[in-house]
């Protein structure tokens, strides 16, 4: 497949005091079956690029494409049933669900999509025994490690089997041997069917990326597209 995303012309300006152009024409297409790492400093406009591709924020301008079709950003629900379905989100900062066991954070994404709880549950457990948490299902997330938590976050972006996860600096509280690993975990989820775009400060693990992509005043540069 030639493209599964495509951003053309994609820009983002924040309205203040003073117009802030944080994204400035962005034009890329990305690939089924990939890992994208995304770079740039604190504020240059990784996480805006993230909120964009997941319909979770609108473009100032330009316009978004998955499989040619473009993204009507006013259907606000049509937009959340597809993110639903086919995009992953992973935070640096887990956003668990405190009072919750990692099974019941992981399985309540699937009863979000539609899912029975049953077959939910299922979906769950097998998502969490393959990064290994098996036996901190029943687990709280104040009782796991910052590692282990963002597993949970992985399983729970995975749970639904998304063509897209887009993981927003998930390795940046980690140190390095978790950092490690979690990106290693990352890239074993690549598929034909699904690519990855996560943003990261680490060169280290960018460079592990298919492609590196650096946000420099405003606009997207590439190496390895």
């Amino acid at each position: 497949m030639n493209k599964f995303i495509e951003l053309k012309n994609l820009s983002k300006t924040f309205f203040d005091k003073k117009n802030i152009n944080v994204l400035k024409k962005i034009n890329f297409k990305f690939k089924l079956g990939k890992i994208y790492s995304l770079m740039g400093p604190s504020g240059s406009g990784k996480s805006t690029l993230l909120n964009l591709i997941s319909l979770i924020d609108k473009p100032t301008n330009g316009f978004i494409k998955f499989l040619d079709k473009t993204i009507d950003f006013d259907l606000k629900e049509e937009n959340d049933i597809f993110r639903a379905n086919n995009i992953g989100i992973i935070y640096q900062q887990d956003n668990l669900l405190n009072d919750f066991t990692a099974l019941e954070n992981v399985y309540f994404s699937c009863l979000a999509s539609g899912l029975e709880k049953n077959l939910s549950i299922i979906k769950a457990k097998n998502i969490l025994k393959k990064v290994g948490l098996s036996n901190r299902i029943d687990h709280y997330p104040n009782e796991l490690s910052g590692g282990e938590k963002q597993r949970v976050s992985i399983s729970r972006a995975l749970v639904n089997e998304p063509n897209i996860i887009l993981a927003d600096e998930p390795t940046g509280s980690l140190d390095k041997k978790a950092a490690d690993e979690i990106f290693d975990l990352l890239k074993k989820q690549i598929t034909p069917n699904r690519l990855i775009l996560f943003a990261t400060h680490n060169r280290f693990l960018a460079k592990k990326s298919d492609c590196l992509l650096e946000i420099v005043d405003g606009k997207l540069k590439s190496t390895n597209a």
